[in-house]
């Protein structure tokens, strides 16, 4: 048992426009141990607009719920649950707010949303502040499990360094093992999602899906470019201008 992992953040065209540095940040890995099954990790970040460091912001958020998760995962009580989540949360509220203070800034200058989803056979947990979306199969096909949270004007949502980020994270946890996976900023919400019903728009995850499993141990240095390609083609920029995030898993027996 194992996944297939890949993940690409691509600039969008408003900010090649402004001169502006892609804001997204993502992650995307299988842990491996001698004494355990593999473990699928997935992180998703998007910098807010707003923030004069919400890029720097969304790399720290990454970084650290890396670096949570593989410490975590080498101690013997490691467990998906959501107090796993929130644990992951104030790791990476702790790292940001920590460099806002060596920065003389503000933590809310670094702010960014935050998605992430941990699988083993163990089960999955998911893991979500802000917009952007979740989609996961975990034996009853494509669903969307937390709706992308968009807050009380258009283009404003939660971010993990506001004050009640804890009381706004949605986790949940699953049983079984997740099979196919896929997380993503809002640059190409409305692109996956049927948003009227918060269900995954299949035809446009199924290629990916598809080529991700059928994929050769020799090809899978090719398949992030091949997905920033994709994030980046006129067809999808003719639908949004914003900075791009997919990060997709598939389970290979």
């Amino acid at each position: 048992m194992n996944w297939r992992a890949v993940a690409a953040s691509v600039l969008g065209t408003s900010h090649v426009a402004t001169g502006d540095t892609c804001q997204d940040s993502c992650f995307a890995q299988v842990e491996r141990s001698p004494d355990r099954q593999p473990l699928l990790s997935i992180f998703v970040a998007d910098g807010a607009g707003s923030a004069v460091q919400g890029g720097k912001g969304a790399e720290l958020a990454i970084e650290a719920s890396a670096a949570f998760v593989l410490e975590k995962y080498t101690l013997p009580d490691f467990a998906l649950n959501d107090a796993l989540a929130v644990e992951c949360v104030m790791a990476i509220r702790e790292r940001i707010y920590t460099q806002a203070e060596k920065q003389g800034l503000n933590a809310r200058d670094y702010a960014c949303t935050f998605l992430g989803v941990l699988s083993s056979s163990k089960g999955t947990l998911v893991m979500q502040i802000g917009d952007g979306g979740i989609v996961v199969d975990v034996g009853k096909g494509l669903q969307v499990p937390v709706v992308p949270m968009s807050g009380e004007y258009a283009n404003m949502t939660q971010f993990i360094t506001d004050d009640d980020a804890i009381d706004v994270l949605v986790s949940k946890v699953f049983p079984d093992i997740a099979s196919k996976v896929a997380v993503f900023t809002d640059g190409i919400q409305r692109l996956a999602l049927n948003m009227a019903a918060n269900t995954a728009h299949e035809p446009f995850f199924a290629p990916f899906f598809k080529v991700l499993a059928s994929a050769t141990t020799g090809q899978e240095d090719q398949l992030q470019t091949a997905l920033a390609r994709f994030l980046n083609s006129d067809a999808v920029n003719e639908r949004t201008d914003d900075d791009k995030t997919l990060a997709l898993g598939v389970l290979v027996e």
